[in-house]
């Protein structure tokens, strides 16, 4: 069983932002690779991806209804991903999961 302790900091800074992300990459190296923080990198990643291109089109909707469901919807799939790690778990994120571990399964 791999040590979740010494990789789940890598999945908790992998949630702080898109920069976060990118560190976790680099902290997630080749002689420090574990599948648990490789997986919360390919979740935030793609979170914070799929918001900033959604994000785009969203804020063109002009409508406050459209706005406020699309932040509620990340902010609660960030919630649930960052909670899975701070515990130790590696859960998918709903609807949008599958398809960040397998577009991101180079990570």
């Amino acid at each position: 069983m791999e040590n979740i302790d010494k990789s789940k900091n890598t999945a908790i800074v992998a949630y702080i932002t898109i920069i976060g992300s990118v560190i976790a990459i680099f902290m997630n190296q080749e002689e420090n690779k574990s599948e648990f923080g490789s997986f919360h990198i390919r979740q935030a990643l793609g979170l914070f991806i799929s918001f900033f291109l959604l994000g785009y089109f969203v804020g063109y909707a002009d409508s406050w209804t459209a706005t406020s469901a699309f932040y509620l919807f990340y902010f609660i799939l960030w919630i649930y991903g960052f909670t899975g790690a701070l515990q130790g778990q590696k859960r998918v994120l709903p609807l949008v999961g599958p398809f960040f571990q397998s577009t991101f399964k180079s990570l």
